[in-house]
């Protein structure tokens, strides 16, 4: 069996340092050294002289606390609404079929784009035409955005294009299950839509991209990196979620695959 012979890491490190979530849901992360935990040894062997193991220390460890959608994760269906619009349960993260998350992706580039646009479906066949690709079932496609330029800046949340509710139809009705994004969000940043709410005043200008998935179930994930690095097509998306239970996203270590 012949494995690719490039694999591109495009997850974003879970981390409490780099600004890249607003501050009420960032995460946490207690570091415990090597020998924060000797007690716990001495409890295990009673009697022990912790000095007499390797260096005199134990293992270390995190305790880490923090939502399912911090760092590189897969959003369910069931993220975005409590039933589909037959009003069949929406499902959890857990509940995902596992042959959604190893397939042939491709990569859309809408850096071109302006914080906050609104990508359409027209946005999406011109540059499938740019790129020379048909979509088919089950492809996972991934959106790159000016996003990615804004890491661990301030501004990263407020950064990027979003997908639109007919883009993100367009996609599912071909087939699509799995997309992702370089951005904070699939929809455009909350920033920009609200400016725009206030003009309108209009409901369905909110969470549009995400609210797609009621009429057809799908998952996306959100903060990716690195994907000025892949190519256009022609590549492997390996990108299985956390288990959680009843989740409604899971934490993955999305990674390219391409020769």
């Amino acid at each position: 069996m012949k494995l690719p012979s490039n694999l591109i890491d495009i997850s974003m490190a879970l981390d409490d340092v780099t600004i890249v979530d607003p501050p009420h849901m960032r995460p946490k992360i207690n570091m415990l050294n090597h020998g924060d935990n000797l007690e716990r040894w001495t409890d295990i062997y009673p009697g022990l002289n912790t000095d007499e193991l390797p260096g005199g220390v134990g293992s270390a460890y995190e305790t880490i606390t923090l939502t399912t959608h911090n760092g590189t994760h897969v959003d369910a269906p069931l993220h975005y609404h409590p039933t589909d619009k037959f009003g069949n349960p929406m499902p959890s993260i857990d509940q995902m079929p596992l042959d959604w998350f190893l397939r042939p992706g491709i990569k859309l580039d809408f850096r071109h784009f302006s914080d906050g646009y609104v990508v359409n479906q027209q946005d999406v066949v011109d540059e499938l035409e740019r790129i020379d690709y048909t979509l088919s079932p089950l492809d996972i496609v991934l959106v790159n955005t000016n996003a990615g330029s804004a890491y661990g800046s301030e501004n990263y949340t407020s950064s990027g294009c979003g997908m639109g509710r007919e883009a993100t139809l367009y996609l599912t009705g071909q087939g699509v299950r799995v997309t992702g994004t370089d951005a904070w969000g699939w929809d455009a940043p909350f920033v920009h839509t609200s400016k725009r709410w206030a003009e309108c005043k209009d409901p369905s200008i909110i969470w549009e991209g995400h609210y797609a998935g009621i009429e057809q179930p799908y998952c996306h994930m959100e903060k990716l990196q690195n994907l000025e690095a892949i190519p256009s097509k022609d590549f492997v998306v390996a990108c299985f979620p956390c288990k959680i239970r009843g989740g409604t996203a899971g934490w993955t270590r999305a990674v390219v695959l391409t020769d």
